[in-house]
């Protein structure tokens, strides 16, 4: 079993296995034998899905209610850096958008559910497109 490592600069507390953070002492959480902080324990239990036909259902009844869909900043400069380079590798936009892989992955599965970008496959890699 794969069990947090004590952080040597902390008296109490361990490290999340899966992005490294100190965890403080009694918030930790254990999945699948990984000791795991808050965020990342909710990632494994609820993963983002680009394919996902009931989440583009709700998005386009719930864009035709309100008259579109808004979109938060994160996910503005995504369509921004999309159009601009006509399209990226998701490890590539994520840095240079400076954020993590599982943030990339959660803020494109909403965009992916309104139709606002797609993947693509070009030259076998993937690229993240606008729609």
């Amino acid at each position: 079993m794969n069990r947090a490592r004590e952080k040597p600069d902390s008296k109490s507390g361990v490290t999340c296995d899966g992005c490294g953070a100190n965890i403080p002492e009694g918030e930790d959480r254990e999945h699948y034998g990984q000791v795991l902080c808050e965020d990342c324990y909710m990632d494994a239990l609820s993963p983002s899905r680009t394919c996902d036909p009931w989440a583009v259902h709700s998005a386009k009844r719930l864009g035709d209610k309100t008259g579109g869909l808004q979109t938060n900043a994160l996910q503005d400069k995504i369509l921004g850096v999309l159009a601009e380079t006509g399209g990226i590798e998701p490890r590539e936009l994520a840095q240079r958008l400076g954020i993590k892989p599982v943030e990339l992955e959660r803020e494109t599965a909403a965009l992916r559910h309104m139709e606002k970008l797609r993947g693509e496959l070009r030259e076998g890699r993937k690229y993240i497109v606008l729609w």
